[in-house]
């Protein structure tokens, strides 16, 4: 863990934030070639980025190899974060068969954070908890987190790590302008939990760069699973809406998405990805990025807000 992020000031006692944003890995190996990483890793560190995430199933463990390369000289001043149980289950011995191949793939002894990639209903999240608590004793990693859970199952899993002693550190939430349904109860959940909220996501998958309305390609266009991810009618009017609004404030709507994100009262650490580094730049820019709060609100009314966990719209503020 950098020295710098020891002295970052931080609402969640159990981590530190390496940086205000994270980067995701995701497209190494895939729709990024090596050579497009390595000037993405970059731009970010050159920004001040110092948490990259990864996960064992991204691009057939390409994106870990590429990434365990381009960090080996400065190791030190990084936050790695991976993820296992995409595929295999919760556990302990799937965990640990993927964990043991990341940290081959990256090139690291240890790796600051491991990721249950997501829910498994057949596995008890006690096995889960504990083998995250085995494997914070020998070292291997300092935060056990989540992704992809509902904040009921966060719950049943800090629950379930009472015995070993061992609490959710961080998870790991799509959130971004036209998927706001984590404001309900996972945000405020992670607020009142002392957990940290990475969310990914923050460009809704590309369509709020306003790149689709243009006529523009890239997952949604190319991916059944992102096709209906963000085939709502009111996610598109969303980004058209977003996109006229950057250009009166003379930005970029990637810029407005992200920092919007990243301006949520629980603090969240937005994950911002690219296929290149020009694709890229709107999302760093939204780091210097001053979030006024008569915009953020602007740019809140530009989708629905979601009903409470109670459903009683009457309260809603």
């Amino acid at each position: 863990m950098p020295s710098s992020a020891h002295d970052a000031e931080s609402d969640h006692p159990r981590w530190h934030p390496a940086s205000r944003f994270a980067f995701g890995c995701m497209q190494f190996g895939g729709r990024a070639d090596e050579a497009q990483s390595a000037r993405m890793y970059t731009a970010c560190r050159t920004a001040g980025i110092s948490h990259f995430d990864t996960a064992w199933i991204y691009t057939g463990g390409r994106s870990e190899e590429i990434l365990g390369r381009l960090i080996r000289e400065e190791r030190e001043q990084l936050l790695i974060a991976t993820k296992a149980g995409y595929t295999g289950g919760a556990g302990a011995a799937n965990i640990r068969a993927q964990f043991d191949e990341s940290r081959r793939r990256l090139g690291l002894d240890m790796v600051d954070v491991l990721y249950l990639h997501r829910f498994d209903p057949h596995t008890d999240l006690r096995e889960t908890m504990d083998c995250f608590a085995a494997l914070k004793s020998e070292g291997l990693i300092r935060y056990a987190a989540l992704s992809n859970f509902a904040a009921w199952q966060v719950v049943k899993a800090q629950m379930a790590g009472l015995a070993s002693g061992t609490a959710v550190d961080i998870l790991q939430p799509m959130y971004s302008l036209v998927k706001r349904q984590a404001e309900v109860e996972i945000l405020p959940m992670c607020a009142d939990q002392g957990i940290a909220a990475v969310p990914y996501s923050p460009l809704g998958g590309g369509l709020l760069t306003g790149k689709y309305a243009a006529g523009g390609s890239g997952r949604i266009t190319e991916d059944k699973g992102y096709r209906t991810r963000y085939g709502q009618a009111f996610m598109h009017e969303a980004a058209q809406a977003l996109t006229a609004l950057a250009a009166d404030h003379g930005t970029d709507p990637a810029t407005l998405a992200v920092a919007w994100a990243a301006a949520h009262p629980s603090r969240p650490v937005p994950i911002i990805s690219a296929r290149t580094v020009q694709q890229l730049q709107p999302s760093l820019a939204a780091l210097d990025f001053g979030m006024e709060p008569d915009l953020y609100q602007a740019i809140e009314a530009l989708s629905p807000r979601p009903a409470p966990a109670t459903d009683r719209l009457e309260e809603q503020d």
